[in-house]
C-alpha cells in the first residue's frame, strides 16, 4: 500500500474519528458504572456499524460490570485478527465533576477521561478500518476481523478472555492490543512483553490480652507481623526484574487490647514465570510459628500470568519495525510492568500491545495551577502516523 495514499485517507477521516471520540469521552464509563459502560458499548457498536461490523453484547460474569462488546466482520476464517480495546475507565462520575475533568482541547493535546486509555485506542481501530476499506478494499473484505472490547479491563480480565477464546476456538492470526503508547526521540514504543503478577495475603494470629493488667499474657500480632515485612520487601530483585510491593497492613482493635490478629497484603511481579514462582515459594516459606508463639499463614489470593513475549511476538514486531523504518521512523520493542488484556489473550496467537495513539497521564484527573499535576490526554497528531504504521504491518501479516 502506498504511504501517501494512506496518509491522505487517514487525514480525511481523522476529524470524524475525533468527533466520535468526543461523544465517547462525554460518557462516564467507570468500571462499576454499569449503565455508562453499556451506553458506551452501544455507541461503539453504532460507530462501527457503517463499516459492516456486527455487534454482540455479552454479559460479564460479574454483575457489577457492564457488557463486553464484540464486533465481527468478514469471512469467518478459523483464525481472525483480534483487535483489543476496553470500554471502562478508572474515574467515578463524582471525580470527573469534582475535578472539572472533561473534553478539553488545548494546544497539541485533548484532555479527558479515556482519551488515551482507552477510548482513543478504540478510535485508532476505527480510523484504521476506515482507511483500509478505502485504500485496500480487497484486504479489508477478505480478512476476518474481531474487535474485542473489555468492559472491566481496569480491574479484572479472566471472564473477558474466556469469552474472547470462545470466539476464537482455533486461536488468532494475531492479537493486537490498542493501549496507548509513548513516542520519544528514540521512536514509537511497541510493547512485546508484560510482567505477571501474584497477590498474597499474610495473616498473623497472636493472643489477645488486656493491655494493662495482662500484657505479658498477650502475643502482639501487629508487632510479630511487622518483624517479617522488611524481609518480604527485600525479596525485590531488580537484577531479575522482580518487584515486591507490600501494599497494606492492618490489625488490632482498641488501644487497651493486645492485638490478636494482623494482616498484610502484597503483590509481586516478574516477566519470568519461574522467577515469580520462586519468589512465591520464598514467601510461603515464612509460614509457621514465630519465636513469640504467633502463627503466620501465607496464602496466594490472586494472580495474572506473565506475557513473556517470545519468538512469535518477535517475528510480529519485526513487521512494525520494518514499516516504521520505511516511514523514516523507529519502532522500539518495550517491556512493561503493568498488566493489560495482552496478559490474558497472548495464548491465542502472536501478540503486540501499545498500538494505540500517543498520550499520557492515564488514570489522572487532577490539574494544578503550578502545572505539577496534569490530567489524562491524547495527542491527536499521533493518530495518522500510527494508523499508517499499523496498517502497513497488518497488510504484510
Amino acid at each position: 500500500m502506498d504511504v501517501a495514499q494512506l496518509k491522505h485517507s487517514a487525514e480525511k477521516h481523522l476529524p470524524k474519528a475525533l468527533s466520535w471520540l468526543h461523544r465517547m469521552v462525554k460518557i462516564n464509563s467507570f468500571t462499576t458504572n454499569v449503565e455508562g459502560v453499556d451506553e458506551l458499548a452501544r455507541l461503539t457498536a453504532d460507530c462501527f456499524l457503517e463499516l459492516g461490523f456486527i455487534p454482540t453484547l455479552t454479559p460479564s460474569a460479574h454483575s457489577q460490570h457492564g457488557h463486553h462488546l464484540f464486533l465481527s466482520r468478514g469471512p469467518l476464517n478459523p483464525k481472525p485478527i483480534v483487535l483489543v480495546t476496553h470500554l471502562d475507565t478508572v474515574f467515578p462520575p463524582e471525580e470527573e465533576i469534582l475535578n472539572h475533568f472533561g473534553w478539553l482541547e488545548e494546544g497539541n493535546r485533548i484532555y479527558g477521561p479515556g482519551t488515551v486509555d482507552n477510548k482513543g485506542g478504540t478510535l485508532m481501530i476505527w480510523l484504521m478500518m476506515q482507511v483500509l476499506r478505502e485504500v485496500n478494499p480487497a484486504l479489508f473484505e477478505s480478512t476476518h476481523w474481531l474487535i474485542a472490547a473489555n468492559s472491566a479491563e481496569e480491574v479484572i480480565g479472566s471472564d473477558f478472555a474466556e469469552r474472547t477464546r470462545d470466539l476464537c476456538p482455533e486461536g488468532a492470526r494475531a492479537v493486537l492490543v490498542f493501549e496507548g503508547a509513548p513516542l520519544d526521540k528514540a521512536g514509537w514504543h511497541i510493547v512485546t512483553s508484560r510482567k505477571g503478577r501474584a497477590e498474597y495475603r499474610i495473616t498473623c494470629t497472636g493472643r489477645a490480652a488486656h493491655a494493662g493488667s495482662n500484657h505479658t499474657l498477650g502475643i502482639n500480632a501487629v508487632v510479630e507481623l511487622s518483624k517479617l515485612l522488611p524481609g518480604v520487601a527485600e525479596l525485590t530483585d531488580f537484577t531479575r526484574d522482580l518487584t515486591i510491593n507490600v501494599a497494606n497492613i492492618h490489625g488490632g482493635t482498641v488501644l487497651n487490647r493486645v492485638p490478636h490478629e494482623a494482616v498484610a497484603e502484597l503483590e509481586m511481579r516478574a516477566f519470568d514465570p519461574v522467577v515469580l514462582a520462586s519468589a512465591g515459594q520464598a514467601l510461603e516459606a515464612l509460614a509457621g510459628i514465630t519465636e513469640a508463639g504467633a502463627e503466620i499463614r501465607v496464602e496466594q489470593v490472586g494472580g495474572t500470568r506473565a506475557w513473556p513475549g517470545g519468538m512469535e511476538t518477535d517475528r510480529l514486531f519485526k513487521l512494525w519495525q520494518k514499516h516504521a523504518s520505511a516511514m523514516g521512523e523507529q519502532a522500539l520493542s518495550m517491556r512493561r510492568g503493568g498488566l493489560s488484556d495482552a496478559n490474558y489473550l497472548c495464548d491465542l496467537g502472536p501478540t503486540l500491545d501499545a498500538l494505540g495513539p500517543v498520550g499520557g497521564n492515564a488514570h489522572c484527573s487532577e490539574r494544578s495551577v503550578d502545572g505539577t499535576k496534569s490530567p489524562e490526554y491524547v495527542e491527536p497528531s499521533s493518530f495518522v502516523p500510527k494508523a499508517i504504521m499499523n496498517l502497513l504491518a497488518i497488510a504484510e501479516l
